[in-house]
């Protein structure tokens, strides 16, 4: 007689019972750190871009005689990294659907080091004039293609090789490398300030050298998304990921970009446009807004992983909802905290913006994003909402300068809980990908795989019946 396998979960459970074992691949551990460190180091020499357009470069590669339209030059800057990062995002998912993750993964992180250190070697305006400027641009289009790919690889290298219940923990970990990398460019540009201005800026950017390198050895030795190579074993690699993800996903993707609007241009405006905003009204000096961006950075490591984590008990949305409503109520209070110039008031408004506010949208997006699209096309889908999005955060410095100007601070106030406002309704149409009753359904087949004493790795008719199930 042949043996029955233990009864399948309900059809609309989607994305969470894959081919592979349900604790995860052995590899688990070591590709979420692996992936983790690779996002500290981007965000790094990202980020670091961010903090040196708020606090040096409007000087730096644009006439000084004018700093207030050197900032909006320098913000202009920063902008275009962000909108070139839907191509990287486009280029890195389809390779990643292509050929697999880990390419992506290593090449992504070397040509994002390539330019963050010649960034470090570049002449002053005062040295070559208006090409100081253009020099910049350059490389910061580089910066802002590798970031596009790094994102979709790493998250989904951690994705699929996490256990079924622990997808919120696992891609939070990695996720929390970006406050990691957050922390590490503050307390560089910090430790830089008594070197004076001339290299308290190259600096932080010539150490990224070293920090690529530990990380092109780490993520060499990360073994290949294990759902990748059954979908290439099986010969099912999707031929044009980027026209299916299109076709079939519009509807996640539109979703999902909107949701990531509020957590990336919601940084922009509280964290990037902050700076500025706090030297331009003389409210503190750059120590105590490094340090505050420093604390708020180091709390975010540990609270990305918890709300992702969260996620796994209590579902995806809820998480959501909850960061977004908090924002809607925060943008005038922000900016009240702050124009009392107190530098503990300061700290606070810093940790509440980016430990509350960011930190718990990017713990969900991982394993959300990830659930709302096929393994396939999962790279390019993911990928284009997380980019596209850049676009409208790369900007928002620059809005919310321009809306300073004319209305003081209550417009960027106004446009911080607007992207709340957003993030909520975008976080209330979309589905729930790991609620109720998919995690119960999970449960059950767990205790009926384990009363057989079999493992769903034996079982691809699990996996190829997810593949159906994705979509709007």
């Amino acid at each position: 007689m042949t043996e029955r396998h233990p009864p399948l979960p309900d059809p609309h459970l989607q994305e969470v019972a894959h081919w592979h074992p349900i604790e995860g691949t052995p590899m688990k551990k070591k590709v979420a750190i692996g992936c983790s460190v690779g996002a500290t180091i981007e965000t790094y020499d990202f980020i670091g871009f961010g903090i040196a357009a708020a606090l040096y470069f409007n000087t730096v590669f644009f006439p000084a005689n004018d700093p207030l339209s050197g900032t909006l030059l320098s913000f202009a800057t920063l902008g275009i990294g962000f909108a070139v990062r839907p191509l990287g995002g486009i280029i890195g998912g389809y390779l990643g659907d292509r050929i697999g993750r880990k390419p992506v993964l290593v090449g992504s992180l070397l040509l994002m080091g390539i330019a963050t250190v010649l960034i470090g070697l570049l002449p002053t305006y005062q040295q070559v004039g208006v090409w100081a400027g253009i020099l910049l641009v350059i490389v910061r289009v580089v910066q802002g293609l590798a970031f596009g790919a790094e994102w979709g690889g790493a998250i989904l290298m951690c994705f699929e090789h996490a256990p079924w219940r622990k997808k919120g923990l696992y891609t939070g970990i990695t996720q929390a490398g970006f406050p990691v990398g957050l922390l590490l460019a503050n307390l560089a540009f910090l430790v830089s300030v008594p070197l004076g201005d001339q290299w308290a800026w190259r600096v932080p950017f010539l150490l990224s050298a070293i920090l690529i390198a530990v990380g092109i050895i780490i993520r060499l030795k990360v073994e290949e998304s294990p759902e990748f190579e059954e979908l290439k074993a099986e010969g099912d690699v999707s031929k044009n990921p980027l026209v299916e993800v299109l076709r079939d996903d519009w509807r996640n993707i539109l979703r999902a970009f909107c949701l990531r609007i509020a957590e990336t241009a919601g940084y922009a405006v509280s964290v990037t446009f902050m700076l500025s905003y706090i030297a331009e009204e003389d409210l503190a000096d750059r120590p105590v807004t490094l340090t505050a961006t420093m604390i708020a950075a180091a709390i975010g490591i540990f609270a990305t992983t918890y709300f992702g984590a969260w996620t796994d008990k209590i579902g995806r949305r809820p998480v959501y909802i909850l960061g977004t409503a908090v924002m809607l109520l925060w943008g005038i209070p922000l900016f009240l905290v702050v124009n009392t110039g107190s530098a503990v008031l300061i700290v606070v408004a810093f940790i509440v913006s980016y430990s509350v506010c960011q930190n718990s949208l990017a713990g969900v997006q991982g394993a959300w994003f990830s659930e709302l699209f096929n393994a396939k096309t999962r790279t390019t889908g993911a990928s284009l909402a997380y980019q596209f999005s850049a676009v409208v955060s790369g900007f928002t410095p620059l809005i919310a300068t321009a809306l300073y100007i004319s209305t003081g601070w209550i417009g960027p106030a106004v446009l911080f809980s607007f992207y709340g406002l957003l993030g909520l309704v975008a976080a209330l149409v979309t589905r729930e990908t790991w609620g109720r009753a998919e995690r119960e359904e999970v449960a059950a087949l767990e205790r009926a795989l384990a009363a057989e004493g079999t493992e769903p790795a034996a079982r691809p008719e699990i996996r190829n019946r997810t593949e159906t199930t994705s979509g709007s």
